[in-house]
């Protein structure tokens, strides 16, 4: 039961890092596809490359907290009380949802950062960041609001990985992704 719990809570994170890829394909917001380093360099290189838009984190934190708007009314229904976490009555949805979804794509853009310092292209698989960054961003901003069991930590640490990359290879085959990872 805690395996689908874990997954249960980052669903926001997921969904959030997983949308700016679908707004892109659908034209969603195209006017901010915009670069988020305004497409300067630092040091002959990128800052975090033309892959991390506006559009990203317009779209993604409102995503993350839907997601954790739907998981608050769902937990009223005791079944769902038994698959959460937490209590999400007791929290607040939109300063969690906003946390989950400002720290996936902020883990993502740092992690952007370091690989266009060793000079990987946007795309280019840098394994295990490009399916790690995005859940430590998570953790780490929604630590003050909510830090989930060490058991549970854990186990979103080694399945996220897994669900990344199979996630990407549907999305590679369904031409929503360009690359596999």
């Amino acid at each position: 039961m805690i395996i689908f719990q874990s997954l249960y809570f980052m669903l926001p994170a997921y969904l959030a890092n997983m949308a700016p890829v679908f707004a892109q394909k659908l034209g969603i917001l195209n006017f901010f596809s915009r670069a988020v380093d305004g497409n300067k360099m630092w040091k002959g290189k990128p800052i975090f490359g033309t892959h991390k838009t506006w559009r990203g984190f317009l779209v993604g934190i409102p995503m993350a907290v839907a997601i954790v708007w739907f998981q608050y009314f769902l937990f009223r229904i005791s079944v769902f009380q038994e698959i959460s976490l937490l209590n999400y009555l007791k929290i607040n949805p939109w300063l969690l949802g906003f946390l989950m979804g400002f720290g996936a794509l902020f883990g993502d853009l740092i992690k952007s950062f370091f690989k266009r310092r060793m000079s990987l292209l946007p795309g280019a698989p840098w394994i295990p960041f490009d399916q790690i960054d995005f859940v430590l961003g998570t953790l780490i901003f929604t630590a003050p609001v909510y830090f989930p069991p060490w058991p549970a930590v854990g186990i979103i640490l080694l399945a996220s990985p897994v669900l990344h990359v199979i996630t990407n290879n549907i999305g590679y085959l369904l031409r929503v992704k360009d690359t596999r990872w």
